[in-house]
């Protein structure tokens, strides 16, 4: 008798994390290797929100909290919807989660029964398949390709919804591609949702800080209004404040909708780190002047990795709006053999023979849901993304 439950056989570990562990593993065994898998930005927590934390905790801030968000914290939240984003949300319509990914997961469980459908634009965040998978619903992938720039038409929206369809999730600038949705390319998708009532918006807004050149970011709410009752848009500290492994995310929605996943919460996790949420209300009450300095030293490192990768044989790369990745489609590589003699196959083939010939570890692009391609995170020093590049042009020159 099987002892793993059955949905466990549905879903896989994250490749990312994957990747991520097999370069620290071989690191640690004394390799030169330089990891761009991990999605998250290589500069420290501003040295506020470290100190706000401290303050909460020499103040015994370290109790348990409400399970969904203190309501300092709630209130900051509400202003920053209405301030950046035209969002009018009450205190009762804020959710917060531990990172962004268990305010997702709160809301597919709390809404999806078997047979649902919930439509996610490819290349995808490796999560959203497994979080539909684990929450009992059934993930359809649309596929958007490198010739309409990683973004899908409202052609491709329209055709995958079915009476079956409850949620669309959507990721502007996205992971892994960095692809923005302008104003008018996402007002097409949300007339093509006003037709369907029965869709569910689940808006990830994760990359809303890290937008270049002239690109403005808009989120579906903001842009139909009409669509408002049936959004949740959701966000949260972790990239633009450089936050991650404090683990706080957040969600603005209708209030039978926060009400539900704050039921999954109480019996899943309860509150988020009592601490980690002062120090979050001190990132979108503080000062704010560090996220265009750190926009600019990504958009730089960017250009850079776009312009080297661009001169390596057999990628294209195109130039993304946003977030800190790059999506470089591998055509040119495929079906030839490396210097060490593997056969590149497919995009895992080409990742794993490039982390063993050249220590660069990349993701490949089939965990995404499109091939062949790669992601890099560009969210590391320049030098260090220089050499990086360097080695990925000479494996690709290196290709018979």
């Amino acid at each position: 008798m099987a002892f793993l439950s059955d949905t466990l056989a549905r879903v896989k570990p994250s490749p990312t994390i994957a990747v991520t562990t097999k370069a620290a593993e071989l690191k640690a065994a004394g390799k030169d290797v330089i990891g761009l898998g991990a999605g998250e930005p290589d500069f420290d927590t501003p040295q506020n929100i470290k100190d706000a934390a401290k303050r909460a905790i020499d103040q015994g801030k370290t109790k348990y909290t409400a399970v969904d968000g203190i309501p300092e914290l709630k209130k900051a939240i509400c202003a920053k919807f209405l301030a950046e984003n035209g969002l009018t949300y009450a205190p009762n319509q804020i959710t917060v989660g531990t990172g962004g990914k268990q305010i997702l997961y709160n809301a597919l469980v709390a809404t999806c029964n078997p047979g649902d459908e919930v439509i996610i634009p490819a290349p995808y965040w490796v999560s959203y398949p497994d979080m539909v998978l684990l929450a009992g619903g059934t993930p359809v992938p649309v596929v958007a390709t490198l010739e309409n720039n990683f973004k899908i038409t409202p052609a491709q929206l329209e055709a995958a919804i079915t009476p079956k369809t409850k949620w669309f999730i959507f990721n502007s600038p996205s992971n892994p591609t960095g692809a923005g949705y302008t104003w008018d390319e996402l007002k097409a998708l949300t007339d093509v949702l006003l037709r369907h009532p029965q869709v569910w918006i689940l808006s990830d807004d994760m990359y809303e800080h890290l937008v270049f050149d002239n690109f403005k970011f808009c989120t579906p709410a903001e842009v139909e209004p009409q669509l408002y009752d049936r959004t949740l848009t959701t966000n949260g500290v972790s990239k633009s404040y450089a936050m991650t492994g404090w683990r706080i995310g957040y969600a603005g929605g209708p209030v039978h909708l926060i009400k539900a996943m704050g039921t999954v919460q109480s019996q899943s996790t309860s509150n988020p780190c009592s601490v980690s949420q002062y120090a979050a209300l001190e990132g979108l009450t503080g000062p704010q002047e560090f996220l265009t300095t750190n926009k600019a030293l990504f958009q730089r490192r960017r250009d850079l990795v776009v312009s080297m990768l661009n001169a390596a044989p057999g990628i294209t790369c195109p130039t993304p709006e946003g977030a800190f990745y790059v999506y470089p489609d591998i055509s040119g590589c495929i079906g030839k053999t490396s210097a060490a003699g593997t056969l590149i196959a497919d995009d895992e083939a080409f990742a794993s023979a490039l982390l063993e010939e050249t220590g660069v570890a990349v993701v490949f692009g089939a965990a995404f849901g499109l091939s062949p391609n790669f992601r890099v995170s560009y969210a590391t020093a320049d030098e260090t993304l220089r050499e990086a590049c360097s080695r990925i042009q000479a494996f690709c020159a290196g290709l018979k």
